[in-house]
């Protein structure tokens, strides 16, 4: 599997409940854009309309050599899940403070193209606070054992 983007920011603001891989619907110069490595998921988020899943505002950029053919940058896109996946997520988002966001883009071994959802809690101001010691302690302690293995 090779990861095409990541949405770093939202292992920061968020606290990752579950995660589920889904397909997307896409269109042929989409799909060439992202192999390139031309996607953001940063701002995006995932919403169910009507019992389908899709994946709102998120960028891939033009491909070059499909001139008149391009597609639109940001396009709602259908996420494709088993119908049982959906009613999970669709009853676990009605509880307090749960949302369903992107969290990663990947190339399955099949040359597939996937997106990795999670229902995610918000995270409260203290709570990343928090996360940004816990980094920080980690790195300290990462640097103390390079000094005394030299």
């Amino acid at each position: 599997m090779r990861v095409v983007a990541k949405n770093k920011k939202a292992f920061f603001n968020y606290d990752i409940v579950d995660t589920y891989e889904a397909g997307i619907s896409l269109t042929g110069s989409e799909v060439k854009s992202i192999r390139e490595g031309k996607i953001s998921i940063k701002e995006s988020y995932v919403t169910i309309k009507d019992g389908e899943v899709f994946l709102i505002n998120c960028h891939i950029s033009h491909y070059e050599a499909a001139n008149l053919l391009n597609h639109k940058t940001r396009r709602d896109r259908k996420l494709l899940l088993h119908r049982q996946e959906i009613k999970r997520l669709t009853g676990k988002i009605k509880q307090k403070g749960l949302t369903i966001i992107p969290t990663k883009v990947v190339i399955n071994e099949r040359g597939l193209i996937k997106v990795q959802i999670s229902l995610a809690k918000g995270k409260r101001l203290y709570e990343k606070r928090e996360t940004i010691k816990e980094r920080d302690r980690e790195r300290d302690m990462r640097a103390q054992l390079k000094r005394y293995q030299k």
